[in-house]
């Protein structure tokens, strides 16, 4: 089982921009894809009818911003829409898919960049659902969690962490955060199974031509619980895919 992880940073530009064929080639059974900016009127059949997928979409309530979507060739038990509290549940950042044997959390984190409120809300965001992952534990559910962190988690996952300590996405107490998750019982795949592996990426700024010298930051994560780390074969990017800031990383799974 492959599942694919992207932020597309708006779902009809990247439409136009290969979409259904970078799809294609990366040949995943399910897709979690974050920021598509678009309400569901907007959608037309060249995003939402790929074809051998069924797809769900999860749009914010302000126009232009957020937004998640599912694809997947393996028709889920069940899915669900939100974390299950009115606070972030407007901003279409999470769809749940139960696969049976585990259970699927697609995410847009939010991003702390306009301030100390944004970063104040996306740690609340981040215990928010870290509450939800620790309720299906107590149930005995496994959960793989996948999307668009907001976080870079060690030195070795940005181009500059010492010029970027006091920038949101860095943040000490956003960090912690990831080490929290930890603690949940979520490990970071692609450090599980590289832990030394640097200028490793899959968010490159626009601004500075950032991507064609690889000066970039990993804030793109798959997360695991520990019942599903044996089934893990490969966890990694795809650095070569463009059409948005973000590159699609993926999950390989022998189940």
């Amino acid at each position: 089982m492959r599942i694919v992880s992207w932020n597309v940073n708006g779902i009809r530009a990247i439409a136009g921009k290969g979409f259904a064929e970078s799809v294609k080639a990366m040949d995943a059974d399910i897709i979690g894809i974050q920021e598509t900016k678009a309400q569901p009127d907007q959608l037309g059949p060249e995003i939402t009818d790929l074809p051998g997928y069924k797809s769900w979409f999860y749009s914010a309530e302000r126009k232009g911003y957020s937004g998640t979507a599912l694809y997947s060739r393996i028709e889920p038990e069940d899915v669900s829409f939100g974390l299950g509290t009115d606070e972030f549940d407007h901003e279409g950042r999470t769809i749940c898919a139960d696969f049976g044997k585990f259970v699927l959390f697609n995410i847009y984190f939010p991003n702390g960049g306009r301030g100390d409120d944004y970063v104040k809300f996306k740690l609340r965001f981040y215990d928010c659902f870290l509450d939800r992952v620790r309720e299906l534990e107590a149930k005995g559910r496994e959960v793989i969690c996948c999307g668009d962190v907001n976080t870079a988690h060690k030195e070795i996952d940005l181009s500059n962490p010492k010029a970027n300590s006091k920038i949101s996405g860095f943040l000490p107490e956003e960090r912690v955060y990831m080490d929290h998750f930890a603690e949940a019982g979520l490990t970071d795949t692609f450090r599980m199974l590289y832990p030394d592996k640097s200028e490793c990426y899959t968010w490159w700024s626009y601004k500075t031509a950032a991507r064609e010298r690889n000066v970039g930051w990993r804030i793109d994560y798959f997360f695991a619980t520990k019942g599903l780390l044996g089934n893990v074969s490969e966890s990694n990017m795809f650095g070569d895919v463009m059409g948005s800031d973000h590159c699609p990383i993926y999950l390989d799974l022998n189940i």
